[in-house]
C-alpha cells in the first residue's frame, strides 16, 4: 500500500481523527494528510502545524549532552551525584553509581515516573481530563521515581525511563547555567532554523497554528468519545517529553543529526552504538543506542530515529543511517497504545527500495 492509503485507513478503521507524514530524500519533500485537525470542523492537516512530539525530545536532549560532552563540558561517564549532588539518593538508590551514560542508555535502573501508580490514575485513566494543566517541577518527578525501587543495578539491564531524561536535561542545566528551553534553541533549533519548535514548558497553549489533540483517556471501547486535550499542561514531560514541532522541523533536525552537523565523528558515532533491546522488554524488537532507537523495516532497511508519545499524540521519527532519507508520522489521537503496527508500516512504504 502507499503511505496515502494507509493513512486513510488510519482514519477510516483506526477511527484517528488526522493523520500526517512527511519523507525528505535527495533534496526532494513529500507530505501527506487523512482526515481532520480539528474535529467538527472539517479542517485538514496541513504541514506547517504544530503538535507535541513526546519522546522525540529524548533525542534532542541526548543531542545537547553529547554536544557538552565533545567541548568537554561534561564527560559521559561523570556520575549524577557530581552534577546533581544528593538528588539521587534513598530507598537503595546511589547516583554516585549511576553515570551520564546510563541514562541516554535507558541502563540506569531507575524506576519510571510516568508508571507510577498515582501517575497512571493522572494521566492514563478518565481522570486525565482533572489533571492535564498539573504542574511539577523536574525534582518532583525524580522523587516520584525514587519512591520505588530501581529495577536493576546501574548498567546491568535495560529498562525504558522517563527518569532517565529527566535528570539528563536537570545536569544540561546545571553545567550550562541556563533552561533547558534556552539550551535546546540556542544549540538546535536557531542553528536549524527550526521555526515551529520550541519546549512548551509551562506554556499551555500553541505559539502557532497546530493540530488538535485527542484523547480517548485510556478506554478500550472503539466507540468511546474523543476528548479535546490540545491545551495542556506538558511540565510532567520536561526534557524527556515536552517539545513541541513540525513535521518539517523534524524532518530537518534528524537529517542534520545523522547527517554529521549536530556532532563530532565520535559523539554521533557513540549515539548510534545500538544494543539489542532484550526479549520481553518495552521496545523488544528494536535496539537503543543513546537517545536514539533503530529497527529493521519489512523492506529490509535499517531506520534510526526515536517515536514520541504524550497526551493526545503518537508520532515517529526515523532516517536512513546517514540521513540521506527521513520520514515523520503523526496521528491526533492517542489510542491504539501504542500504533506500533501503523508506523512502521508508513515507514516500509517510505524507504521500500521500490520507491
Amino acid at each position: 500500500m502507499t503511505i496515502t492509503q494507509i493513512m486513510d485507513g488510519a482514519v477510516t478503521e483506526q477511527g484517528y481523527p488526522g493523520m500526517v507524514a512527511e519523507v525528505r530524500s535527495g533534496g526532494q519533500r513529500w507530505f501527506g494528510s487523512a482526515g481532520v485537525a480539528e474535529l467538527g470542523t472539517g479542517r485538514e492537516r496541513l504541514a506547517e502545524e504544530q503538535f507535541r512530539v513526546g519522546s522525540i525530545t529524548k533525542t534532542f536532549t541526548a543531542t545537547v549532552v553529547l554536544q557538552l560532552a565533545a567541548e568537554y563540558v561534561l564527560s559521559l561517564d561523570d556520575a549524577v551525584e557530581k552534577w546533581l549532588p544528593g538528588l539521587v539518593q534513598g530507598n537503595g538508590h546511589d547516583g554516585s553509581r549511576i553515570i551520564i551514560r546510563h541514562l541516554l542508555s535507558h541502563s540506569s535502573g531507575l524506576f519510571a515516573f510516568t508508571l507510577d501508580e498515582d501517575m497512571l490514575r493522572r494521566y492514563a485513566s478518565p481522570e486525565l481530563l482533572g489533571h492535564r494543566f498539573d504542574r511539577w517541577t523536574p525534582e518532583e518527578l525524580v522523587k516520584i521515581s525514587l519512591t520505588h525501587p530501581a529495577d536493576f543495578e546501574p548498567g546491568k539491564g535495560f529498562a525504558y525511563s522517563n527518569t532517565n531524561f529527566v535528570l539528563a536535561g536537570m545536569i544540561i542545566e546545571r553545567a550550562t547555567g541556563m533552561s533547558y528551553a534556552d539550551v535546546v534553541d540556542l544549540r538546535i533549533i536557531r542553528p536549524l532554523k527550526l521555526a515551529g519548535t520550541y519546549a512548551a514548558g509551562r506554556e499551555t497553549e500553541f505559539r502557532g497554528r497546530h493540530t488538535h489533540s485527542y484523547s480517548r483517556l485510556t478506554l478500550p471501547d472503539a466507540d468511546a468519545p474523543a476528548h479535546d486535550v490540545t491545551e495542556l499542561d506538558a511540565t510532567y514531560g520536561f526534557a524527556t517529553g515536552e517539545l513541541v514541532s513540525t513535521t518539517a522541523d523534524l524532518a530537518t533536525f534528524l537529517g542534520a543529526l545523522l547527517g554529521g552537523r549536530l556532532l563530532p565523528p565520535v559523539q554521533l558515532d557513540e549515539m548510534l552504538t545500538m544494543t539489542p533491546v532484550p526479549d520481553g522488554t518495552w521496545l523488544d524488537g528494536y535496539s537503543y543506542g543513546l537517545g536514539l532507537s533503530s529497527f529493521e523495516l519489512p523492506c529490509g532497511t535499517t531506520v534510526y530515529g526515536h517515536g514520541g508519545m504524550i497526551t493526545g499524540n503518537w508520532s515517529y521519527l526515523y532516517g536512513t543511517r546517514d540521513g540521506a532519507k527521513v520520514a515523520v508520522t503523526n496521528v491526533n489521537g492517542d489510542w491504539g497504545c501504542p500504533p506500533l503496527d501503523l508506523f512502521p508500516e508508513v515507514l516500509d512504504a517510505a524507504f521500500s527500495p521500490a520507491d
